[in-house]
């Protein structure tokens, strides 16, 4: 499980930075995280609404995108 810390260490950046689109691989990169913990961090604010799961498999604020552009599952 994801840490509050780093939960709200990713929320934070996708905030700061409006219209930011990650990787999974990008997001690993960027938190300095392994690539399951990474994974579970990204489900979870998927699952909370926060982020959602682009066609190219990039994550993004959900607020910054329109529904037509969301895919409806996450890339596995």
């Amino acid at each position: 499980m994801p840490t509050n810390a780093l939960l709200n260490r990713i929320r934070s950046e996708f905030l700061e930075m409006p219209n930011l689109r990650l990787t999974c691989e990008q997001a690993q990169r960027l938190y300095g995280l392994d690539r399951a913990l990474c994974q579970r961090a990204l489900d979870w604010l998927v699952d909370a609404g926060f982020l959602c799961v682009m066609a190219n498999r990039t994550y993004a604020r959900i607020s910054d995108v329109s529904d037509a552009r969301r895919s409806n599952s996450a890339p596995a």
